[in-house]
């Protein structure tokens, strides 16, 4: 009986020696990851919320959220003016212009030359600047 137990015991690997062979030692242990611009927020929910989509709606709103602070407060006649579009706007006309602008240039942008989108960014912020400057 001492002798088969001997001699399965040669021939079975130890319990440790076949985790370090197979790669088991790590099987439950995740690997770090760095923060990533389109990983999703949430992944089990219904939409795809990444750092980006949740900073493009936080500033659109902001912005929605200054224009009403500062019409309530400091500007009661909503400063209308007739800009050179020809229109008579306020300045959430303007901010709707400016956002609905900023849209089709970047529409524009990834239809015809694709990415990155940084100069069209750019181009957006200079059509925000002429649309509450001259509109």
């Amino acid at each position: 009986m001492r002798k088969l137990l001997l001699s399965l015991s040669l021939f079975a690997p130890s319990p440790a020696l076949a985790q370090a062979k197979a790669g088991w030692g790590n099987v439950g242990q995740e690997e770090p990851k760095g923060f990533s611009w389109t990983d999703p927020l949430w992944p089990d929910f219904w939409m795809a919320w990444t750092p980006a989509t949740l900073a493009v709606f936080v500033g659109i709103f902001s912005a929605i959220a200054l224009i009403g602070v500062l019409e309530v407060v400091k500007f009661r006649d909503g400063i209308e003016r007739r800009g050179v579009l020809g229109l008579t706007t306020t300045l959430g006309d303007r901010l709707f212009i400016t956002l609905l602008g900023s849209a089709y240039i970047f529409l524009a942008w990834l239809g015809l030359v694709g990415q990155p989108v940084w100069t069209p960014l750019f181009l957006s912020i200079g059509w925000g600047i002429f649309v509450f400057w001259k509109v």
